[in-house]
C-alpha cells in the first residue's frame, strides 16, 4: 500500500526543520531507534539476500571495482553471510567458525558476528553498490570527520552497503512454540577511492535486541557466546600461521554498547580505516571520538579536540549515561590493561556509557561548519545512504563469523587499548607465543609500525572464480531431507527517494514472486536471488545445473527411464512399451554409456544408426571447453528433446520424442522416451558404424535447436553400405525470465563426438550406445594447438573426480563433493559412519554414493527446515475433542481407532451398546460376604459388614476381643476357624494361621500351599521386609511384640528409597522409580513412571540391551534371569592408549586422546579413545586405580564408563534419575563419583558402581556445571554459573559444611579443577575471559591469565593448565607461572570440545 517509511539516516549536528533552518538545537545526535541505518531500495538497485551468502559479480562486469582489505587489493566484496560478516572469499563450514573468536582462517568484516536467523519471516538482508554522488559524498563526509587529518582528500569513487533488518537469533525448531521477538538491526558500509577503503559500522538507538547466540551442537548445555564485532585479514600463507585481526568486542557488555559509543562522536556509528596500496599493518579506527574504551563526553571536545585533551580528561557519573540499569545480564568488570602482543588488534567497548549529546567545539565543526551541513537530517520516514544506482549481482549460501578479544580496562589509553600483529616469521618457534609488545599510539599522519624483527607478509588467498551471480559451494552436498540452515532465504523490496536537502530515503515490499515465498524450488545445492521482476534459482559453485536441479562437478552421473515404440521396420510393424533405459556418464571426461533392455529384435537392429537417442545424455553432461556449458548446465532436469529424423535413399521418417522428468531422490535423471514413426530394415548380424562427428547447437531463450546431416555404415563381412540420414533436434525448456541473459554462454556452441558405438546383443536383448563428448566454442581450421588433458577427456582422473586445467598440459585432480582421495584414486565418504552429516535428532543417516539423506524415525517427520524432526501430530481424535457420541464420560469411553473412527463401550457397572448405557444393579448378584450389607451406586456398588463383623464387606470376620467372655476364642482361633469355613479358590487357596497353645499368633507363619514364610505381630499381622520364598531358610522370628531379624535390604530397595528420597516422598507419573518384588528384587519389567516406555533389566536391575520398547509394545522378559556374560570381542571403534600421562577429552560422540610429552602436547599421536555415536559426552573423569574412564552423556541422560584395557566395552552406571548430567568427579581414594545435573538443578555422588547414590544439594542451584573434588583433604567444590549470581561453593565429601567461596567478579565459571601438589582451586571463566585460583579457603586469589577466548573445561597437570576452548573447537595449554599460552591442538574433525581430565600411569597422593 505505497511506500512505507522506515527510517531516516543519521542525524548531524544542528537538526533542520522542514524548511531547512536551524531549530536551535545544535547536539550530536544518535541514531534513532530503528531508524539509524541506510536502507535502499527496488529502484535504487538495492538486492535482497535470500540465502546464507552472497558472491561478487564476475570480474567483467561492471560496477565491480576493487576493495582494500589489509594490503591485498581484491575484486569487490565477494560473499555477505547471513550471520553477519562480509568476505573477500568463500566461507568454510558453518560450525567451523560460527562460534570461533578472531583470528579467523578466511578474511572477515564482521559487524556483528553471530548465528543469525531470518526465518519465519524475521528480518531480511539487503546490500548493493553505489556510485551516486549523494552516497559517496555522505559517505566521505563521515569518512573524513573520523580521520580529519590523515585523509584530507579522500574521494570515494564507489561504496558498498550491506543492511541486516529486523534479523534475529537462531533457535531450535520446536512446534507450537513462537520465535523470540528480540531482532536486531545494523549496518556496514565500505567506501573506497583507488587508493584505500573505509568501514563504516552503524547501530541505531536500541536496534541490538540480543547480544550473543548459543553456540552450535550446544545440546542441552545452556551456553550464549556473544556477537563479535571487527575484522581478521584470515591466514597470511600456506603455513596456516594467523594473520593480522582487530576485535571490537569481548563481552556482552560490550556488544550492548555497540549503539552507544562512538569513535565519530555519533553514537552508534563506527569508522575504520581497512585497506590501503600504503603499508597498513592492522585496522585503524576513526579518532575523532577519542579512546573508545573511555567513551568521552562530546563536552570535553568542545574546547580543544586533540589527543591530549582526549585522553587526559576526566569523567564523573554526570556525564555518564549508562546502560539501563534493569538490564538482567551480569556485568563483567574490565580486564586489567594488557600490552599488545602477538599482533593483534583489540578495542573492548564493555564500559557502559552513551556519547554525550552536547554541542561540540574546538577541532570539531561548528553547527555552521561544514561537518555540520553534510550530516544528514534523521526524519521519521526513512533510511539512508542509497540514490537511484546499478548494484552487483551477489549470492547467498552460508552464514559466517568470529567473535574479539576478551574485555580491556575501560580507561585505558588508546595505545594500550590499540592492538596489533604482524605474520610471524617462518623460523619463529610456533609452540611458545612471542613476549607481548606495546603497539605504538596512533599518530595523525602514520601508519602503526610492524614488530622490530619484521613479519612475511603473507600472500593474497586465492579467491575461487565464479560465475556471474554464483557462490562458492559447502564442501558436501546436503541431502533432500537435511537442507542446512541455509535454507532460509531473505527478501526484499525497495524504493529510494534521495532529495539534496534531507539526503533520506524510503523503501517498500514489492508485489510479486520472490525467493521468501518460494525458495523451496531451488536445489538445495543452489542460492535463490531476487531481481526486479521475480526470483530465480543458480547453483552453487562445484555445482552445476539450472539452479532448480543443480549435481556436483566431476561425479558421474546416472539416468533411469522407460522406452515405448510404435515403428515400421520396413514393412513389419513393431510395437514395446515401457522398456528399461539405462545410462551412465562419466562427466570429467565425457563419456556416455546408454543400455536399452527388452526391445523386439527387429527395432533394436534397426535402431542401431540413432546414436541421438544415447546422444542426448552426451550433450547433457559433455566435457566443457572453457567459456562453453553443457546441456544440464542450461536445462536442467526437466525438459523435452524432440528429434526427426529422416533415413536416405528411402526417406523413412521417425520421430523420437525424449522427456526429463526431474532427478529422483538418489539424483538419478528420470527420462521417457517415445518412438514413432518408419525406419529402414536392417538385417541380423549387420553391425553399424558411426564415424566422429561435429554438430552445431544454437542457443535461444527457452529452446535449443540442432539441424545436422550423418552418415553410416552397415557391414557384414566383406558388405559395407554407407547411408545417411539428416536430424533436426528441438530442446526445449524452462527458463528464468527475472535474471539477466547469460552473456557467457555463446548463442551457437560446436559438440564433437570423438568415438561413436552400437551394438545389439541378441542373447542379452540389449540396445548399447557409447559416446565420447565434448561441447565448446565453434572451431575455425586451423593448426591443432595443444590442448589440456582436461578439455579431451585424455586425463588419469578418477571418474568421480573433477579434472582442474593448469599451465599448459598440467592439470590437478580433485575429488568430486562426497567422495575423498587424492583425485586420481577416489572412494565415498560415508557421511553417516564418519559423523559429517546434518541429520538431526529423531532421525537417521543413509549413506548415498557421493552423498547422503535423512529419514526421520517412525512417528516423526521433517520441519519446516527440512532438518528437524518433530513429533507427528495427532490427526484430529474424535474421542479427545468430543465429537463422539457415546454415553456421558461416568458411564462409558469411548476408543480411538485411528481417523475418525471411534466405538464406545459401557464402563464397568454399566451394560449397553456404549452409546447408551444403563446401571448395573451388583446387590442382586450377591458380591457381598453373607455377613455384609450390600449398597448399590450408579455404576457400582459397596459393601458393609454388618455389626459384629469386621472387614472390608467383602470379607467379614467376627469381631476380635481378647476380652470376649461370650466366645471365649482368641484373635488366632478366630480366623483359624473362619478361614476353615471358607470355600476355597482353585489357584489360591488361603493360608490357615497356626496357632499357639494358647490361641495367640505363632511369631513364624509359613503358608502350606506356596511354601512362603513370614513373622507376624501379636495380632497376626505379617511384618514387612520378612518374608522369605520356598526353599530358603525362614526368618528368625521372636516372641510376638519382639523385633524379628529384617533382612537387609536390597539393591533395588535401597534404589528405590533414595529415588522416592530424592523426589519428596513421592515420585510424579513421568519420573522412574524402581519396581521390586516381595523379596526385594527387581522385577523383571521395568517401564518409566505410567508411561509405555518399558524394558528388561537383569537380576542387578541394568537394562538388557535391545529390550526398550516403543509406546504401545511391552517388551517379553525372563524373570531373573541375565544376559549371557561372555566377553566381547574388541570394539573397532575402541583404541587402547599407549603408556604414559596423558590427557582425555570430550567432543560430541567421541572421547579424543591427546599424549603428553612432559606437558608439551603430542599433536601427531591423538586419535580416538571411544567412539559413542549417538552420545553428547561433556563430563569426563579418570579412576587411576581401575584405569576407567567415566563420562556423562546429556543426549543418552546417562553416567557411563570404560575400561583402558584393549577390548573393553563401555557399561552404562546410571540411566536414570538424570536430566542433563554436566559435570562429573571421581574420588578414587572413596571409590565414589560426584556428578552436577543442571536439568534438575542438582548434585548428587554415589559409588563408582552406581550403587548409594545419594542427592548432595538440590537447593539454591540454578545452572550447577563443573565439579571437582580434593580427596586428600575430603573437600568437595562445584560451580554454578546462574546469570544472576554467578557463584564457586564447598562442602565435605558427605555434603556437610556447605558454604559459598568465590562469588565477586566472576560471570561464566564454566571449568574448575583442583590441583592435589600446589593445593590450589582454579576456574576458566567464559564470562570475565580469566583463568584464576585460589587456596581452598578462598584466600590468596589471583589471575592466571586474563586473555582466554571461550573455555569449557580445565584440568591441571604439573606447571601446566589445559582446557578446551570453544572459539578455537580445540585444547589450549597455559604456563601455570607465566600465564602465556605455551600450545595448541585442534582435532581434524571440527566439532565442540567438552570435558578434559589427565590420565595418570599412577594415582597422585598430592601434598597434605
Amino acid at each position: 500500500a505505497g511506500a512505507q517509511p522506515l527510517v531516516g539516516w543519521l542525524a548531524g549536528p544542528g537538526t533542520r526543520s522542514a524548511t531547512g533552518q536551524h531549530t536551535g538545537r545544535s547536539r550530536v545526535a544518535a541514531l534513532p531507534p530503528r531508524r539509524g541505518l541506510p536502507l535502499t531500495g527496488r529502484r535504487g538497485g538495492d538486492r535482497s539476500l535470500a540465502g546464507r551468502r552472497m558472491p561478487r559479480p564476475s570480474s567483467g562486469e561492471a560496477g565491480n571495482p576493487p576493495l582494500h582489505f589489509y594490503e591485498s587489493q581484491v575484486q569487490g566484496p565477494s560473499y555477505v553471510g547471513t550471520n553477519g560478516i562480509i568476505s573477500t572469499q568463500d566461507f568454510p563450514r558453518e560450525t567451523q567458525y560460527v562460534d570461533d573468536d578472531f583470528p579467523t582462517d578466511f578474511p572477515a568484516i564482521a559487524p556483528f558476528l553471530a548465528d543469525i536467523d531470518t526465518s519465519q519471516g524475521r528480518g531480511r538482508i539487503l546490500y548493493r553498490e553505489d556510485t551516486s554522488p549523494a552516497v559517496l559524498g555522505l559517505a566521505a563526509r563521515y569518512v573524513r570527520a573520523g580521520f580529519p587529518r590523515s585523509i584530507t582528500r579522500f574521494a570515494p569513487t564507489h561504496a558498498f552497503l550491506a543492511t541486516w533488518e529486523q534479523v534475529g537469533a537462531y533457535e531450535e525448531v520446536t512446534r507450537g512454540a513462537p520465535p523470540s521477538g528480540e531482532l536486531n538491526t545494523f549496518q556496514a558500509v565500505l567506501v573506497s577511492d583507488e587508493s584505500d577503503t573505509y568501514a563504516l559500522f552503524l547501530y541505531p538507538a536500541n536496534g541490538l535486541q540480543f547480544f550473543g547466540t548459543r553456540p552450535k551442537e550446544s545440546y542441552n548445555v545452556q551456553l550464549e557466546l556473544p556477537a563479535r564485532v571487527g575484522f581478521c585479514r584470515g591466514e597470511a600463507d600456506d603455513l596456516k600461521r594467523e594473520g593480522p585481526y582487530f576485535s571490537l568486542t569481548s563481552t556482552e557488555q560490550s556488544v550492548k554498547n555497540l549503539y552507544q559509543l562512538s569513535n565519530l562522536g555519533i553514537s552508534g556509528v563506527w569508522a575504520f580505516h581497512i585497506g590501503s596500496t600504503s603499508p597498513l599493518d592492522n585496522v585503524r579506527p576513526a579518532t575523532l571520538g577519542g579512546d573508545l574504551s573511555k567513551a568521552h563526553s562530546l563536552a570535553s571536545l568542545e574546547h580543544s579536540f586533540s589527543h591530549t585533551a582526549a585522553l587526559e580528561s576526566d569523567y564523573t557519573e554526570d556525564n555518564l549515561d549508562y546502560y539501563d540499569e534493569n538490564e538482567e545480564e551480569a556485568e563483567y568488570p574490565p580486564s586489567e590493561p594488557e600490552e599488545a602482543g602477538n599482533g593483534h588488534g583489540s578495542v573492548d567497548v564493555s564500559f557502559p556509557v552513551k556519547v554525550d549529546s552536547r554541542p561540540s567545539g574546538g577541532d570539531v565543526s561548528p553547527p555552521n561548519s561544514d561537518l555540520a551541513a553534510l550530516l544528514p537530517h534523521p526524519t521519521p520516514s526513512d533510511w539512508p545512504f542509497y540514490p537511484e544506482t546499478e548494484s552487483a549481482t551477489w549470492d547467498p549460501q552460508t552464514k559466517e563469523g568470529k567473535i574479539g578479544t576478551p574485555g580491556l580496562n575501560g580507561r585505558v589509553e588508546a595505545s594500550e587499548q590499540i592492538e596489533t600483529r604482524s605474520s610471524a616469521p617462518p623460523e619463529t618457534d610456533r609452540d611458545s607465543l612471542d613476549p607481548p609488545q606495546k603497539a605504538l599510539p596512533y599518530a595523525e599522519n602514520e601508519h602503526l609500525q610492524p614488530y622490530p624483527d619484521g613479519g612475511v607478509v603473507p600472500s593474497e588467498t586465492d579467491v575461487p572464480a565464479a560465475r556471474p551471480g554464483e557462490v562458492v559451494p559447502p564442501h558436501y552436498p546436503l541431502p533432500d531431507h537435511t537442507a542446512p540452515r541455509s535454507s532460509r532465504r531473505f527478501v526484499v523490496g525497495v524504493e529510494d527517494n534521495i532529495s539534496s536537502n534531507t539526503e533520506v530515503f524510503t523503501y517498500n515490499a514489492a508485489n510479486k514472486e520472490t525467493c521468501e515465498q518460494n525458495h523451496r524450488q531451488c536445489s538445495q545445492h543452489a542460492f535463490c536471488t531476487d531481481y526486479t521482476t521475480g526470483f530465480c534459482c543458480h547453483c552453487q559453485t562445484r555445482f552445476y545445473g539450472n539452479g532448480k536441479y543443480c549435481l556436483p562437478e566431476g561425479a558421474p552421473q546416472r539416468v533411469n527411464g522407460k522406452v515405448s515404440g510404435h515403428l515400421r521396420v520396413g514393412h513389419t510393424p513393431v510395437h514395446f512399451t515401457d522398456v528399461d533405459l539405462h545410462a551412465y556418464i562419466v562427466g570429467n571426461d565425457g563419456r556416455a554409456y546408454t543400455a536399452i533392455s527388452h526391445i523386439p529384435q527387429p527395432a533394436a537392429q534397426a535402431l542401431l544408426p540413432l546414436t541421438p537417442i544415447g546422444g542426448l545424455f552426451g550433450w547433457l553432461f559433455a566435457l566443457e571447453k572453457p567459456g562453453s556449458e553443457n546441456g544440464f548446465s542450461i536445462t536442467g532436469a526437466t525438459f523435452t528433446h524432440d528429434m526427426e529424423v529422416t533415413f536416405y535413399p528411402g526417406e523413412e521418417k521417425v520421430h523420437i520424442t525424449q522427456t526429463a522428468e526431474g532427478l529422483d531422490p538418489e539424483n538419478y535423471l528420470s527420462v521417457k522416451t517415445n518412438i514413432q514413426g518408419q525406419v529402414p530394415y536392417i538385417p541380423a548380424n549387420f553391425t553399424a558404424h558411426i564415424a566422429p562427428y561435429k554438430e552445431l547447437y544454437h542457443y535461444s531463450d527457452s529452446v535449443v535447436t540442432s539441424t545436422s546431416s550423418r552418415d553410416y555404415s552397415l557391414t557384414f563381412g566383406a558388405i559395407n553400405q554407407t547411408l545417411s540420414y539428416r536430424i533436426h533436434q528441438n530442446i526445449t525448456y524452462q527458463t528464468c525470465r527475472h535474471a539477466p541473459r547469460h552473456q557467457a554462454i555463446p548463442t551457437t556452441q560446436q559438440l564433437n563426438v570423438d568415438r561413436a558405438f552400437a551394438l545389439y546383443n541378441d542373447e542379452e536383448r540389449v540396445l548399447r550406445f557409447a559416446v565420447t563428448n565434448q561441447v565448446g566454442h565453434v572451431e575455425v581450421d586451423s593448426d591443432p594447438a595443444p590442448v589440456n588433458p582436461c578439455y579431451d577427456g585424455s586425463h588419469t582422473c578418477d571418474t568421480t573426480a573433477q579434472c582442474h586445467p593448469g599451465t599448459g598440459l598440467a592439470y590437478t585432480c580433485e575429488c568430486a563433493p562426497g567422495y575423498q582421495g587424492d583425485g586420481r584414486n577416489c572412494v565415498d565418504v560415508n557421511e553417516c559412519a564418519t559423523g559429517v552429516h546434518h541429520c538431526g535428532p529423531n532421525s537417521v543417516c543413509i549413506n548415498l554414493k557421493g552423498s547422503y539423506k535423512c529419514e526421520c524415525r517412525s512417528g516423526y517427520e521433517f520441519a519446516d527446515d527440512r532438518h528437524t524432526c518433530i513429533v507427528i501430530a495427532p490427526p484430529p481424535n474424535p474421542c479427545e475433542d468430543g465429537s463422539h457420541t457415546c454415553a456421558p464420560a461416568g458411564q462409558a469411553r469411548c476408543i480411538h481407532h485411528g481417523g475418525s473412527t471411534f466405538t464406545c463401550a459401557c464402563l464397568p457397572g454399566y451394560v449397553g451398546t456404549g452409546h447408551q448405557c444403563t446401571d448395573v444393579d451388583e446387590c442382586l448378584e450377591n458380591r457381598c460376604h453373607p455377613a455384609a450389607t450390600c449398597y448399590n451406586t450408579p455404576g457400582s456398588f459397596s459393601c458393609r459388614c454388618q455389626p459384629g463383623y469386621h472387614g472390608d464387606g467383602f470379607q467379614c470376620t467376627p469381631a476380635l476381643d481378647p476380652e470376649d467372655s461370650v466366645s471365649g476364642l482368641k484373635p488366632c482361633e478366630h480366623q483359624q476357624r473362619y478361614v476353615q469355613v471358607q470355600p476355597a479358590y482353585p489357584g489360591s487357596p488361603l493360608h490357615i494361621p497356626q496357632c499357639d497353645e494358647q490361641g495367640n499368633f505363632l511369631p513364624l507363619q509359613c503358608h502350606s500351599s506356596t511354601g512362603f514364610c513370614w513373622c507376624v505381630d501379636q495380632r497376626g499381622h505379617e511384618i514387612p521386609g520378612t518374608r522369605t520364598p520356598p526353599g530358603s531358610t525362614p526368618p528368625h522370628c521372636g516372641a510376638p511384640g519382639s523385633e524379628p531379624t529384617q533382612r537387609p535390604q536390597t539393591v533395588c530397595e535401597r534404589w528405590r528409597e533414595s529415588l522416592l528420597e530424592h523426589y519428596g516422598g513421592t515420585a510424579r507419573d513421568d519420573q522412574y522409580v524402581p519396581q521390586c518384588d516381595d523379596l526385594g528384587q527387581f522385577i523383571p519389567l521395568q517401564c518409566h513412571g505410567k508411561s509405555d516406555f518399558c524394558w528388561c533389566v537383569d537380576k542387578d536391575g541394568r537394562e538388557v540391551e535391545g529390550t526398550r520398547s516403543q509406546p504401545g509394545t511391552t517388551p517379553a522378559c525372563i524373570p531373573t534371569v541375565a544376559p549371557p556374560m561372555v566377553r566381547p570381542t574388541p570394539r573397532p571403534d575402541v583404541t587402547p592408549p599407549s603408556v604414559g600421562t596423558f590427557l582425555v577429552y570430550a567432543q560430541g560422540q567421541q572421547i579424543g586422546h591427546l599424549p603428553l610429552n612432559g606437558t608439551r602436547l603430542q599433536k601427531d599421536a591423538a586419535k580416538t579413545l571411544l567412539s559413542l555415536h549417538g552420545s553428547i559426552v561433556v563430563g569426563i573423569d579418570y579412576d587411576c586405580r581401575e584405569r576407567m574412564v567415566y563420562w556423562t552423556d546429556v543426549a543418552g541422560r546417562t553416567i557411563s564408563r570404560a575400561s583402558l584395557e584393549p577390548g573393553a566395552e563401555p557399561e552404562t552406571v546410571i540411566n536414570t534419575g538424570l536430566i542433563s548430567p554436566e559435570g562429573l568427579a571421581i574420588d578414587h581414594f572413596r571409590r565414589t563419583m560426584y556428578w552436577t545435573d543442571s536439568g534438575l538443578d542438582k548434585i548428587e555422588s554415589s559409588k563408582l558402581d552406581g550403587s548409594e547414590r545419594r542427592v548432595l544439594f538440590h537447593t539454591e542451584l540454578v545452572n550447577p556445571r563443573a565439579i571437582t573434588v580434593d580427596p586428600i583433604r575430603g573437600n568437595l567444590y562445584w560451580t554454578d554459573w546462574n546469570r544472576e549470581a554467578p557463584k564457586i561453593e564447598t562442602s565435605s565429601l558427605n555434603g556437610e559444611n556447605r558454604r559459598i567461596l568465590v562469588n565477586k567478579d566472576i560471570g561464566l565459571p564454566n571449568g574448575l579443577t583442583f590441583d592435589p601438589f600446589s593445593k590450589l582451586l582454579c576456574w576458566a571463566d567464559a564470562g570475565t575471559k580469566k583463568l584464576e585460583c585460589t587456596l581452598p579457603d578462598g584466600t590468596g586469589r589471583r589471575v592466571i591469565q586474563h586473555n582466554l577466548n571461550y573455555p569449557f573445561s580445565i584440568v591441571s597437570y604439573a606447571d601446566h593448565f589445559y582446557h578446551t576452548d570453544w572459539r578455537r573447537d580445540g585444547v589450549i595449554s597455559v604456563n601455570k607461572d607465566s600465564g602465556q599460552f605455551t600450545d595448541e591442538y585442534l582435532p581434524e574433525q571440527r566439532s565442540h570440545l567438552y570435558g578434559i581430565t589427565a590420565v595418570y600411569p599412577y594415582c597422585p597422593t598430592g601434598n597434605e
